[in-house]
């Protein structure tokens, strides 16, 4: 117990010094008219550290705290780029925005590290997410992905993602029970999950969200993967080598048939375009490399003025401000959120099943806005998850975190010896 305690509380002062050193830098390097302006900042920051390391600590037993530390770090971090971006300050409503993430961790934590409970609210998943689905054809006007209400703006698609990768794993379970079709043994679990993927994909495609798309194509595919390599899958390697086909024919497909302005991002030269189709990307090269390995300091990026950059290019703006070396740190944090989980191996199916299908969201997401504005890839305008301004996207990300959580403390007993050891 001693041995446990001393490592939390290096864990902690690992948290705390990392802040301390990036609130240094903000002093000694940022861009500021009076020292008072630092206030809020500091003080929002390290209360938000010790008061959710008192609660966590105390008020929750679970085996391992290292996710949630590894969180408390990346959104601190987050919360002290997006306050300095042009100038330095207090962004308030980012601040707001990881509480609530830190929230929504917990919540899903607990609604998550019980699989049987989820297998048994399986055809509410499917509900919700006919709701979310509805939501986006009536709610948010015309082929948009937004429902605004007032200053407040949503995006129900953002909370298909935690949703769609629990039916991944629920549908697990089933894969005793086959039948064969055609020369196929699949299960009815596989065909609505298959069917529930047809759909989202075209909604992203008549909403002309396209950039969201390999997001739930990566959470679809770790499921194909989980039912080849589950031990009673009867997938022979023919089967396999013609879903690969498939798949490759199919992503050819796609791309022919992409709309207008994808086509243009596939094939445009930013640099005879650097006031069109590739000024963003331009501008991002530009801020990286002006930046150089230390940046600029905190406040002095230019980059704030081009769209998007606090949000979809929000990699080459810390860049800019913070240095190459600073932006893969913190990227090198939100990996190791994903890759302890797999280190501390998920002790059922059903959460393997489910923490790779949450890792594959994340690298996909982060892969697409990093390599976007490095000019690696087509931009796509998809965010960085913590790192981003952005509502649903952070509070989406705190949930699908509570999912790695669930996976390395899971609880197997059924929901109703629950319900019997309560009421005696």
């Amino acid at each position: 117990m001693f041995h446990n305690k001393l490592k939390y509380g290096r864990i902690s002062i690992l948290v705390l010094m990392t802040h301390l050193i990036m609130m240094a830098a903000v002093l000694f390097r940022g861009k500021y008219d009076d020292i008072q302006d630092l206030v809020p900042l500091t003080v929002a920051v390290f209360s938000l550290d010790i008061v959710y390391m008192i609660v966590i600590r105390f008020f929750y037993k679970q085996m391992t705290y290292t996710t949630d530390y590894l969180l408390l770090l990346i959104l601190n971090c987050s919360v002290i780029f997006q306050s300095c971006f042009g100038s330095v300050g207090f962004a308030s409503k980012h601040y707001i925005t990881c509480i609530l993430a830190l929230v929504c961790c917990q919540v899903m934590f607990l609604l998550t590290r019980n699989h049987m409970r989820v297998l048994a609210m399986k055809q509410y998943l499917y509900l919700v997410l006919g709701v979310l689905i509805l939501a986006i054809l009536l709610l948010t006007g015309s082929r948009s992905m937004w429902i605004n209400i007032g200053s407040i703006s949503i995006q129900p698609s953002e909370f298909m993602k935690p949703v769609f990768v629990l039916l991944c794993a629920t549908s697990i379970m089933e894969q005793h029970d086959k039948k064969k079709i055609l020369v196929f043994h699949v299960s009815r679990e596989m065909i609505a999950l298959t069917i529930a993927f047809f759909v989202i994909f075209i909604l992203q495609w008549w909403c002309r969200d396209l950039g969201s798309l390999p997001t739930f194509a990566a959470a679809y595919c770790c499921g194909i993967i989980c039912r080849i390599c589950y031990p009673r899958a009867k997938f022979s390697k023919g089967t396999l080598i013609f879903l690969c086909a498939l798949g490759a024919a199919a992503v050819a497909l796609l791309a022919a048939a992409a709309p207008g302005y994808v086509q243009d991002r596939l094939s445009v030269d930013i640099w005879e375009d650097a006031y069109g189709d590739g000024y963003q990307q331009c501008q991002a090269l530009m801020a990286i490399a002006e930046g150089a390995l230390f940046g600029k300091g905190p406040g002095y990026g230019k980059l704030i003025h081009v769209a998007a950059a606090d949000t979809d290019i929000v990699f080459s703006t810390i860049c800019e401000e913070w240095g190459f070396f600073v932006a893969l740190l913190i990227i090198f944090f939100v990996v190791s959120l994903l890759i302890l989980p797999m280190i501390n191996k998920p002790r059922s199916y059903f959460h393997a099943t489910m923490v790779m299908g949450v890792a594959a969201v994340f690298v996909v997401q982060m892969g697409l806005n990093i390599f976007g504005s490095c000019n690696l890839i087509p931009f796509t305008g998809v965010t960085i998850p913590f790192i981003s301004q952005g509502g649903s996207s952070m509070v989406v990300s705190g949930m699908l975190v509570g999912m790695l959580k669930a996976g390395q403390s899971p609880v197997f007993r059924r929901p109703d010896v629950q319900r019997k050891e309560r009421a005696a």
